[in-house]
Parts: structure tokens; C-alpha cells; sequence
């Protein structure tokens, strides 16, 4: 990784695509402390810090610490991953926008990203308007007449519109995916957060502690465990080996082939967890959006919604915490399940095989090939499912730990990691290409 890093920086141009993304980095960093107008600093700074604001937290968390200064950037590019989202499922059950995102090419792709970015704008003013009637009873706003909800809603959508456009300019202009980018940087944004944390552990209230300092080298060495796992199962895959016998193609005869399918131990990516968190959280914020007192309320409301906060914060109880992770599992487990077979169709590959000639070795063509599949991608799913559960859910019970409050887990370890490992590879083919371009000159 280092090499290709040390490489890139001596090519003129990817360093100069790497100098472009760091200046769209530094502008997004920047954008998270520019404050959202007619907002009072003072009573923000009261209301972020209050213990019982588990909902805060959570946008806090997500937005790599720009809600807690109610930013410009405070909901991050969270409506235009849930345009996204919501783009894929509709792909699943509408034809023509299934052949528009298989088919149409590079025109195709453009009029899906236009769309996206269409309800993604839509999606900023339900939210903006969300937040704002969320919030308007704390006191952080000055006022609490039109103009003033019409400048905050008017402010977070400008920022979100902003975010999706240095997404853009860091994917064509950049190196990497500009939006994983974005939340990679928001992400690593909490670790000096993390590392005082850990520094406050050992150290205490001023003299060094033992218990903190054992406390400290657990939760490190679980880090590097957590770490390492994430690298390996991603970088892993299971290879299905397919033979294409000898074929007649145009005039000559073309050679039996050896080759094999690639198949991700975690194909759905992060995708499950993502989904299983929106699913779960959902109903906390619309109850705060009709009750904003609902954390210092009791009551069926009140246990809905502290159920659906639980994964945010120790605050709410042990119960709530367990209740909440059980669902969690389920949902990761079945988001993996739908998200695997939405993205890969074993029948479909069958057929392709079957239709250039190809087989798997000991594999009769057709359906056993289909059932074959069918059953790798069952225990591939199974075992990524779970994966992806207890990274998710690992992570909720170490809070509960005395004076542990850590800015990354399980679900930020597997983004931060998933997003270097692709920068990274993005790195390597722009020099191969480089490369190659040089000696075809």
C-alpha cells in the first residue's frame, strides 16, 4: 500500500489528482463548521452535550460531527444514499428502469445519476424541514417564524446539494469514489476523539490508572483484531472454476479455456448494515418529529422510540440495548440475504456459462449449474450475514464499558477499511494505465 502511495506521488498525474481530492477534502472539513443561520451557538452547545439526546447523537455520528455544530453539512449525504437505496430496490421491480441501469451504457448511467440526484434534492427538504420541526422547541433557533425555518431548511439542503457535487469532482477529477470518500473522512473526522478517549482511560481523572490502562490495551488489541478480520474477509473470495471447451468464433477456432467466478465472502458490502440502521431509526425520528420531548417522556412511544435509539447510546438501558441488537441480527442477516440475490442471480450466470460454452468441472450445465451456485451463495450469505451482524453489534455492548464512549465501531471500522482497500486499487490501475499508455507512445 505504501509503495503505491510513494508511486502515485511521483506520477504527475495522479499526483495531481490525489493534490485535487485533498483540496475537496479540505473544503468538506471546512463546511462542517461553517454554523446554519439563526442558529444560537450557546443553547447548541447546551442541547448537543445534554446525556439524554440519543437521537442527536446518532445524526452527530453519521454526519462525521457536523450536526453537533448544526452545520451547513449537518445531514451529510445521507438523503442522497437513501435516493440511492431507493433507486436499486425500484431497479429490482420496474423493467424498464432495470434495462435503463443494466443496458443503456453510459447515457444510461447518467440519466439514473440525474434522477438521483433529482430525489436526492427532494428527499434534503423532507429532512431539512424534519430537523428543523424536530428542534424548533429546544431553543437552538433565534426565532421560530417562516424565514427562519425557511433559511435553516433552505441552508442544509444547499449543503447537501454542495456535498454531491465535490462527490462528483472527486470521482471524475479525484481518486476514488467521491461520496465513499466523503464518509470516509467523516468517519476518521472522530478519531481524536477516539484516541483522547483512550487517553483519558489510562490516565483517569490526572493519575494514571491500572484498571483504565488494562481497559485501554483490551479495547486496542480488539481494534487491530476487528481491523485485520474486516481486511481479510474483504479482500477474500470463494472461486468457482469454469471450463469453455474449443469453439468456433468467426473464422477460427478458439482454445479451451480455464478460467473461474469470483465470489465475495461479503458481496453485499456494507450495504445490509446500512439498511438495517435507516429501518430501525426511522421510527425514532419521526416520533421526535411530532414529540420533540419524547427522551424525558414514558409510555408506549416513549419505548418505541428508545427501543429504535439503542444501537446510538448506552443511555436508554441494558434491556432496551439486547431487545434492539436481536432485531439488528435479523435484519442484517436478511438485508444480506436480499441484497446478495438482488446483485447476483445465480440462474442468470448459469445461463451465460451455459450459452459461451462453458461448464464447472463435475457440474452438468443448466440447472444443476443454477442449484450448484444457488448452494455456495446460501453458505457465502449465511457467513456474511452473521459477519456483518457482529461487527454491528459488538460494538453496542462495549459502551456499556464505565467511561468508553468511542467515536468508531464496527459498522465505521468496516467503511473506513472497505473505502481504503478501493482507493487503494483505484491508485494501483491508474499507474498500470499510465504504464501502459507510456510504452503505446
Amino acid at each position: 500500500m505504501f509503495k503505491t502511495i510513494k508511486n502515485a506521488l511521483k506520477t504527475p498525474d495522479v499526483r495531481k489528482r490525489l493534490l485535487y481530492t485533498l483540496i475537496l477534502i479540505v473544503i468538506f472539513r471546512l463546511g462542517c463548521y461553517i454554523t446554519v443561520p439563526g442558529v444560537n451557538t450557546i443553547t447548541l452547545n447546551e442541547f448537543m452535550s445534554s446525556a439524554s439526546n440519543g437521537m442527536a447523537s446518532l445524526i452527530d455520528l453519521i454526519s462525521g460531527g457536523a450536526f453537533s455544530r448544526f452545520s451547513i453539512f449537518a445531514m451529510s449525504i445521507s438523503p442522497y444514499i437513501t435516493a440511492s437505496i431507493v433507486f436499486q430496490l425500484l431497479a429490482m421491480v420496474i423493467p424498464s428502469l432495470e434495462k435503463l441501469t443494466k443496458e443503456g451504457g453510459e447515457e444510461g448511467r447518467k440519466k439514473v445519476n440525474r434522477y438521483t440526484k433529482i430525489l436526492t434534492v427532494f428527499l434534503a427538504l423532507i429532512e431539512g424541514l424534519g430537523i428543523y420541526l424536530s428542534y424548533r422547541s429546544s431553543g437552538i433557533f433565534m426565532g421560530t417564524d417562516f424565514m427562519t425555518g425557511f433559511t435553516v431548511v433552505i441552508s442544509l439542503m444547499a449543503g447537501t446539494a454542495l456535498l454531491m457535487w465535490l462527490g462528483d469532482e472527486i470521482t471524475n477529477k479525484g481518486v476514488g469514489n467521491g461520496i465513499s470518500i466523503i464518509i470516509f473522512v467523516g468517519i476518521v473526522a472522530g478519531l481524536p476523539r477516539a484516541i483522547t478517549t483512550v487517553w483519558n482511560l489510562i490516565m483517569g481523572t490526572g493519575a494514571f490508572s491500572t484498571t483504565g490502562l488494562l481497559i485501554a490495551l483490551a479495547i486496542i488489541i480488539g481494534a487491530i483484531i476487528l481491523v485485520s478480520a474486516v481486511v481479510f474477509v474483504q479482500q477474500a473470495e470463494r472461486r468457482v472454476p469454469v471450463q469453455y471447451s474449443k469453439r468456433v468464433v468467426g473464422r477460427r477456432m478458439v482454445g479451451a479455456q480455464n478460467t473461474h467466478i469470483p465470489l465475495k465472502l461479503v458481496m453485499a458490502g456494507v450495504m445490509p448494515i446500512i439498511f438495517a440502521s435507516s429501518f430501525l431509526t426511522f421510527p425514532a425520528m419521526i416520533i421526535q418529529m411530532f414529540v420533540p420531548d419524547i427522551a424525558t417522556q414514558t409510555g408506549f412511544w416513549a419505548t418505541i422510540y428508545n427501543f429504535s435509539i439503542a444501537s446510538s447510546t448506552s443511555n436508554v438501558g441494558l434491556g432496551y440495548t439486547i431487545a434492539n441488537a436481536v432485531v439488528y441480527l435479523l435484519l442484517i442477516v436478511g438485508f444480506t440475504f436480499f441484497y446478495t440475490y438482488a446483485t447476483f442471480n445465480p440462474a442468470e450466470v448459469s445461463s451465460n456459462i451455459k450459452k459461451n460454452g462453458g461448464f464447472i468441472p463435475g457440474i452438468r450445465a443448466g440447472k444443476p449449474t443454477t442449484e450448484y451456485l444457488s448452494s455456495i451463495m446460501s453458505k457465502l450469505t449465511w457467513f456474511g450475514g452473521l459477519y456483518l451482524a457482529i461487527i454491528a453489534i459488538i460494538p453496542m455492548m462495549v459502551r456499556f464499558i464505565p467511561n468508553v464512549d468511542l467515536a468508531f465501531g464496527g459498522t465505521s471500522i468496516l467503511i473506513v477499511v472497505g473505502v481504503a482497500l478501493e482507493t487503494i486499487k483505484q491508485l494501483e490501475s491508474y499507474l498500470v494505465m499510465r504504464h501502459y499508455k507510456g510504452f503505446l507512445e
